[in-house]
Parts: C-alpha cells; sequence; structure tokens
C-alpha cells in the first residue's frame, strides 16, 4: 500500500499510468493463449485477503480490546496530540482526595515501561481514579459478560479496594464489581461484569476506594462473546463478516506496515509474541498506536479459524523508501539493515517457519505450543518486502533471504515483490531480477479506475508461463460504487481465465472504521456497533464462495464488448460455475453451452448482483446493492440475458455434487445472500 493516500501520491500514480506496458522481463515470446476448449488447471487458492493495521483495522476494529491506550503507552510519537494519558480521564468523585501519575520505576515487564500511580490520601465510598472513553466510546450490551482484567501491586503493604464499573454515556452504572489489591508485586486481577442495559458508547471506570498507593497496568476490557470465543481474539461480527468471505489465503500484517517508517519502525514478528506485557508496542505507520494485541500467533489462530491458508509478510530487511515523508518531495528514504546484522535477520525468517510449521521440540515450535497450538500452522506462503525500491541494497538483501529460505525450507514459497504500480522502472526491474533469482512467485500491486480495470482485461493472457507466476496482492478501482465493483469482477474473470500464472489475488484495503480512515476505498467499512460491507465485497464473496479448479473456455459467447465471463469447475463437487458481468447500461443477451460437460443436472442456482450504476452501501442503507439468490434450470445448451450493471453468478450443480463445506458456520446480515 502506498505511503499516503494524499491527492499528491494519487497524482504520481495516475501520471505513473502514462509509462510504457508490461516489462519485457514477463512478457511471453509467444502468441496470447487462447481462451482453451479443454480445462485448464487452475490456482485453487487464488481469491483471498489482504489484511493490514490501516483505519483502524486491527486496535479498535478486529482486534477485541475495548479500551484505548491500556497501558499508557501513546507518546506524540504516535500522534502530534497525544500522550500517556489519551483517552483516560482522571476522577476524582465523592469527597476524595489524592493525586494520579504516569510513572515508569520497576514496570510490569521493559517493554512496556509506563503504568499509573494513584495515591489516595482519605478514606471514602467512590474513590480515586481513571475513567476510558474507549474508541469512540466503549459499546456494551444489555446480558452480555465483559472480562475485565488489570496488572496492579500496593504499595507500602495496605490493601488497597478497587471499583471496577461499566458506565452509559449519560454517566449511569451498568455494571460494578469490586477487587482488593494486596500484593506489592505485580500481579493480574480479573473480574466479569455484566452489564442491566445497552450503550454504544459507554466507558469503563476504574477508582481506588481505600486509603494506599496502588499502580495499574495492562487495564483491559474484553466481550467473553469475541470470534470463535477466542481469548486476546477477535470482535465477533467483523470478524463474521470475513469468514463469510470464505478466503482462500489472508496476507498480513502489511502492506506498508510490514517494512515500516525507518528501520525502527519496522514490523518484527518476535515483538509480537507471547504475554501481552511482552509485546513491544510502538507507532502505526499509519499515524497512530499499534499494541501488538494481535499478533502473529492470533493471525495464525485467525487463519486457521476461518480456513484459510497463512501469507505473512516479512520486511525485506529494508523500511518504506517512503520513509520520513520523503514522498512529498519525490526522493527514497530506504533504510537496510546493516550487512553485519543481516545473518541475524535471516535466521528471524527462518525462526518465523519453524515457529509456524516446525515441531514443539524445536525452539519456537515450544514457543507455539506454550501459545495453545501444538499443532503446525501449515505454512506454505511466505512474502519478502512490500512494494521495495529496487535499489542495489534491496537486491542484496533480498537474496540473503530467498536463499536461506529456499534452502532450509524449500516447501515453503517464497513472494517477493515488483514495487507500487503496474507498469514503471520498479516493476521493470523488479521482474528482472525476481526472474534472474527464479523467485517462484512475485507481488503485483495497483490502484487504477474502474475504466483502466475494464481496459486490461486481457494483461495476464500474454504473460510467460515459464517465469515467476503472480499474487495480485493489492487492487482495488477507487470507488465503492455498484460500477466500481463490476470493474472489479470482469478483471477478476480475467484472473480465473489466468489463474495457472496468476495464483493469487486479494483486494487492498479489507477494513475501515467510521471516522479515522486514512485510504479509500476498503472493502468492509464499520464502526462500533455496525458492519457495513460494500458492493465490492459482494463481488469478492460471489468470487471467492464460486472458485474453481479448472478454467474453460468457448463456454458463454456475448455479442457485446460491455460482457466479460468466465467459467470454471469444482473438480470437488463437479459443480460447473458460470460468471457474467455486463458494466454497461443496458441488457445483453448471453449464449451458454454446456454441452462438453457430462453428468450435470437441471437443478442450478443464479445469483445476481445489480442495481444503478452509482448504487453504494452506507451506514444508513447498507442494503442497497447485495446479491440476491434464485433457483434457476440449466440444458445443455441455453439463453440468458444479463441484466444492466450486473454481475451474475450461475452454479450448475454437478451430478456426484456433495454438500458445500461452509467455513463461517453461520451467516450474519452481512453476509446477505450471497454465495451458497
Amino acid at each position: 500500500m502506498k505511503i499516503s493516500p494524499s491527492s499528491l501520491l494519487l497524482t504520481c500514480l495516475g501520471l505513473a499510468s502514462l509509462l510504457p506496458g508490461r516489462s519485457e522481463a514477463q512478457k511471453a515470446p509467444r502468441k496470447a493463449q487462447p481462451d482453451l476448449a479443454a480445462g485448464k488447471p487452475i490456482s485453487q487458492d487464488l481469491f483471498g485477503i489482504f489484511f493490514e493495521d490501516i483505519n483502524y483495522a486491527a486496535d479498535g476494529g478486529l482486534y477485541a480490546e475495548l479500551v484505548q491506550n491500556r497501558s499508557f503507552e501513546y507518546t506524540p510519537n504516535d500522534n502530534a496530540a497525544w500522550h500517556s494519558l489519551t483517552a483516560w480521564e482522571f476522577l476524582r468523585e465523592g469527597y476524595s482526595f489524592g493525586t494520579m501519575s504516569v510513572e515508569t520505576a520497576a514496570p510490569v515487564n521493559p517493554s512496556n515501561p509506563h503504568y499509573v500511580t494513584l495515591h489516595v490520601e482519605n478514606e471514602m465510598q467512590k474513590g480515586l481514579g481513571l475513567k476510558n472513553s474507549g474508541f469512540d466510546g466503549i459499546p456494551v450490551k444489555a446480558g452480555d459478560q465483559y472480562n475485565f482484567s488489570v496488572q496492579a501491586r500496593v504499595k507500602g503493604g495496605k490493601t488497597v479496594p478497587l471499583l471496577v464499573q461499566l458506565r452509559d454515556k449519560e454517566g449511569g452504572v451498568l455494571a460494578t464489581a469490586s477487587l482488593p489489591v494486596q500484593n506489592a508485586s505485580w500481579q493480574p486481577y480479573r473480574v466479569t461484569l455484566t452489564p442491566t442495559g445497552t450503550d454504544a458508547a459507554g466507558s469503563l471506570v476504574v477508582v481506588a476506594t481505600g486509603k494506599g498507593t496502588v499502580d495499574l497496568d495492562l487495564i483491559s476490557l474484553f466481550p467473553q462473546k469475541t470470534f470463535k470465543n477466542r481469548p486476546n481474539g477477535m470482535r465477533a461480527d467483523l470478524a463474521q463478516a470475513i469468514a463469510d468471505l470464505q478466503p482462500k489465503f489472508v496476507r498480513f500484517p502489511g502492506g506498508c506496515l510490514a517494512h515500516g517508517d525507518g528501520l525502527e519502525n519496522m514490523y518484527r514478528w518476535k515483538n509480537t509474541i507471547g504475554p501481552l506485557e511482552q509485546r513491544v508496542a510502538q507507532r502505526n505507520i499509519w499515524n497512530y498506536h499499534q499494541t501488538a494485541g494481535l499478533g502473529y500467533f492470533e493471525y495464525f489462530q485467525f487463519c486457521e479459524d476461518i480456513g484459510a491458508k497463512p501469507l505473512p509478510v516479512v520486511p525485506a530487511a529494508v523500511s518504506c523508501q517512503n520513509s520520513g515523508g520523503t514522498w512529498r518531495i519525490g526522493g527514497t528514504g530506504q533504510q537496510s539493515i546493516a550487512m553485519a546484522e543481516m545473518p541475524e535477520y535471516v535466521q528471524e525468517v527462518l525462526d518465523l517457519i519453524e515457529y509456524a510449521n516446525g515441531p514443539t521440540t524445536s525452539t519456537w515450535g515450544a514457543k507455539r505450543a506454550a501459545a495453545g497450538h501444538p499443532e503446525s500452522f501449515h505454512l506454505e506462503y511466505v512474502g519478502v518486502g512490500n512494494e521495495d525500491k529496487q535499489t542495489p541494497e534491496f537486491r542484496e538483501r533480498f537474496k540473503l533471504i530467498y536463499d536461506a529460505v529456499k534452502q532450509k525450507h524449500p516447501e515453503v514459497t517464497v513472494i517477493g515483490t515488483v514495487g507500487p504500480a503496474p507498469r514503471g522502472e520498479d516493476f521493470d526491474q523488479g521482474w528482472t531480477f525476481a526472474n534472474q533469482l527464479a523467485v517462484p512467485m512475485v507481488d503485483e500491486h495497483y490502484y487504477e479506475s474502474p475504466e483502466w480495470f475494464l481496459k486490461n482485461n486481457r494483461r495476464y493472457d500474454s504473460y510467460d508461463r515459464k517465469k515467476s507466476t503472480v499474487y495480485l496482492g493489492e487492487y482495488a478501482s477507487r470507488g465503492n460504487t455498484l460500477f466500481n465493483a463490476l470493474a472489479e469482477a470482469a478483471y477478476m474473470t480475467s484472473l480465473e481465465r489466468n489463474g495457472d500464472v496468476v495464483r493469487l489475488a486479494s483486494y487492498a484495503p479489507l477494513l475501515a472504521k467510521e471516522g479515522h480512515t486514512q485510504w479509500n476505498p476498503d472493502l468492509i467499512y464499520f464502526n462500533n456497533s455496525t458492519v457495513c460491507p460494500t458492493a465490492n465485497y459482494y463481488v469478492q464473496q460471489l468470487f471467492s464462495r464460486n472458485q474453481g479448479s479448472e478454467y474453460f473456455g468457448g463456454v458463454l459467447t456475448a455479442t457485446d464488448s460491455a460482457v466479460v465471463s468466465s467459467c470454471v469447475r469444482d473438480a470437488n463437487s463437479g459443480d460447473v460455475i458460470l460468471k457474467l458481468v455486463n458494466s454497461g447500461a443496458t441488457a445483453q443477451p448471453v449464449r451458454v453451452d454446456l454441452s462438453r460437460f457430462k453428468r450435470l443436472r437441471p437443478t442450478a442456482e443464479v445469483i445476481t448482483l445489480s442495481g444503478p450504476r452509482d448504487a453504494k452501501n452506507t451506514f444508513a442503507s447498507p442494503q442497497t446493492v447485495v446479491p440476491k439468490t434464485a433457483p434457476f434450470k440449466a440444458s445443455g445448451n441455453f439463453a440468458y440475458t444479463a441484466a444492466p450493471y450486473s454481475l451474475t453468478v450461475i452454479r450448475v450443480k454437478g451430478s456426484d455434487a456433495k454438500p458445500r463445506k461452509d467455513v463461517s458456520r453461520g451467516s450474519t446480515a452481512s453476509s446477505g445472500s450471497a454465495g451458497r
């Protein structure tokens, strides 16, 4: 993802579209492949998702923690207006008297050095302490249970009672509990709160009600109902919307977040595992804060929970070329890990693979088991680098990492990178370098207009099948209208047609929180109480839930260029799946010839996503564009009329069809009627 969504950067990318076409390094030396009459095997991992902590996607979003700045680690480095007590309010209730301060002496763990000290000078009934406003308020629901926890210690040997409350936005008490803090060393204290009312913008209050001095850190509040009921888990409705996509893989943690804004800001996976107090919080490259509560273990666990393969992306030992805001002046701020430190860094990448796949008798496999997962996470892919400037320093370091992984873990596919645009210097040099090393797959990125996607439907037809394959890691058509979504759908038919060379593809970004968006467009918008999938989301869902293992050409015939199509067959079920995209304003006839397929049933279903060209889903009207499903009777040869501005999926059942596994295990309002 580009370092800034500013108009200047978009202008620069627009100018990039005037550059020459695809690199000579990945053009095929032969004619474009025609549509095949026989089936062509294609990637069964084709459609997945890309998660980056941008737009408050993690803290305040998918990560279910409800307390903001729980460890008092916010600084002006995160945001110029922030400090250790951002999102906290000092409370003196009743006739309480005392002081509050932020301290660093003998913290719970050096990785989280700040904590709050409450010094209470008199006995009272109400108390002296703190109120947290969460991320735009703390949403609570009547009758649900919430797990409160805190690390605390007392000074002077005297027990200090804590009063813990959930309050509504008017200050009314919804739940209350007491905790006696009585140990002079740091200890965890926990209690469950059950509110009697519902409020989307409540608060958490923690006050000391007895005389004495108490230190507090890692003040946390989690709903018990996380996705799959995981501790330290994911927000249930948001995670379910992602699960309902049924992605084949999840790329994480970024994006620009992975290689960071300077060497000290690179995302180092070892800093994100283990007990929460041991994890290293840091500034988010998108100008907020990341707690690392959602870390590598949680990413791997989430992938497993939704039936998707993990695809972690590690820095290629260089930071983002836009580090320090150099995109503003057109320079390069890429910084490189010193060559003397590269053996240690290469080992860090190898340790990641061991953490994911190694036996419990291995060093890092044992750490995975200690976290509660003795079984392997079955890691198959590792991305190295993200949109990196093709400098000699990058190439030298990438090669060291690539060679080491290839030698020790030939079962893992390394994915390289060829810059942030579909053409240009980095693209050309990146492809040349990838082919020199015989990197098995490279990561292409581009954000373009919907017209670009419609005009470039044949982009991958002429890619050389003997060279590196493609992971289209980030793409979007710069908008969330139905027309944007249909332009992407039209392009996705070409990804299916070229599913032998395009092995993976993921729209980006995935999530954006209302009022905290650094980048548009996004696939799913949300606030504290509502999840709003876009028209683009439903396109991704329809393709992902209707993937195939073979592509067949010549099955669908249309006379108008506004209609593009694809035909795939799912070898597991025997189903034949047709996709028709009509990006035009008038209905269009399409001829379908299924005569080559044997043992098909006449029973089928048709799923349609259609509406006015500029229709879009909003928080006020989240169901404006949703798929609609109806039964359909297919024959060996039939005509179909594609509605204006529509994506149509026709799924014809094979005679040996078996019930399709739904890894989402349930549906939500966010999933509409898409898929099966």
